[in-house]
């Protein structure tokens, strides 16, 4: 049923998702839990379109959702830029990191690339952890309320009932933006490079171009997810780096299946509602993560839709076989 189901239905759902604490009774956790779920939603979409588009697993995704954070800490606490510049900021220096980081990592493939993202993204923490600029190890704190306003109009706050509108609008902006590159001739040279790269060579696919591009792309989504995140804190810290982002964006990514519009945010969604409102502790939680993923990987590689296809191919087969 989630294979079929059209784009603006997708879309449609996920624009109902806006009401949901409103309907829910407006408690300030269930503000808090769907600001959380958007934005680490949107962090795993960027490193979906790895995943799922170019095939490769970075382990260093967390670099970008990183750069994000610091961008908006530090132009917010030192300069007093607003939401807006350090929007511009946080997506500049994600780009830029990218096309660096791409350069060397994407001269590698599958197993060789995993290892390298990771070791950039440890490197990018011990840097983050011990470099003053940064904060240290003890980060960057007291950022600002988060402005954005166009024309005297806008939203101000750091609750999470201020936030949620703009965690809403950056959810949708990326459904919408991953919808385009799906059916965008970069989304089509990717999948071909991935699934029948003589093919893509044979029709002129410069597969190592492609491939920087959909890594260059995918991390401003992140940051982009960073950056809010930053004012939703109202702190940044080298926990940002942590494998814990790592394993939720790449959980959210596989438990449902992969290259579906919907598959990053019920997934992020099924994983903070269990945290939110069924936690078992903190490390229990991370236990249970962990163990999720593992089983994903190991029972379903095509996610809980996968799954789906085999009870509805069983339970036709049955009928067959009783209709006999």
């Amino acid at each position: 049923m989630m294979a079929r189901l059209s784009t603006p239905l997708a879309l449609a759902l996920a624009a109902l998702a806006y009401f949901i604490p409103a309907v829910s009774g407006g408690a300030p956790v269930v503000y808090a839990a769907c600001t959380t779920i958007a934005i680490l939603a949107v962090m795993a979409y960027g490193a979906d379109l790895i995943l799922s588009y170019l095939g490769e697993v970075s382990l260093g995704h967390t670099i970008f959702w990183a750069t994000g954070g610091y961008a908006a800490a530090m132009l917010a606490v030192n300069y007093g830029w607003n939401g807006w510049a350090t929007a511009a900021a946080a997506i500049v220096a994600a780009v830029v990191l990218a096309c660096v980081l791409g350069l060397v990592t994407l001269r590698t493939r599958e197993f060789v690339f995993s290892l390298v993202t990771y070791a950039a993204a440890v490197v990018a923490m011990e840097v983050a952890f011990n470099w003053s600029f940064l904060g240290g190890s003890d980060g960057i704190v007291g950022v600002p309320p988060l402005a954005l306003t166009i024309f005297g109009w806008g939203v101000s706050g750091t609750a999470n009932t201020d936030l949620w509108p703009i965690a809403w609008l950056l959810l949708m902006a990326t459904l919408l933006f991953i919808h385009r590159f799906r059916r965008s001739r970069l989304g089509t040279s990717a999948l071909m490079v991935q699934m029948n790269p003589d093919l893509a060579t044979a029709l002129g696919v410069d597969a190592r171009r492609v491939r920087l591009a959909v890594f260059v792309t995918s991390a401003p989504i992140s940051a982009l997810a960073g950056w809010l995140y930053a004012y939703q804190r109202a702190y940044v810290g080298p926990d940002m780096f942590e494998s814990y982002f790592l394993v939720l964006m790449l959980t959210a990514i596989v438990i449902i299946g992969r290259r579906l519009l919907l598959g990053p945010l019920i997934g992020t969604a099924l994983i903070i509602v269990q945290q939110t409102f069924f936690s078992i502790g903190g490390d229990g939680d991370k236990i249970i993560l962990g163990a999720v993923l593992a089983a994903i990987l190991l029972l379903w590689p095509k996610g809980l839709i996968g799954l789906w296809d085999v009870a509805a191919r069983q339970f036709t087969a049955r009928r067959r076989r009783s209709s006999v």
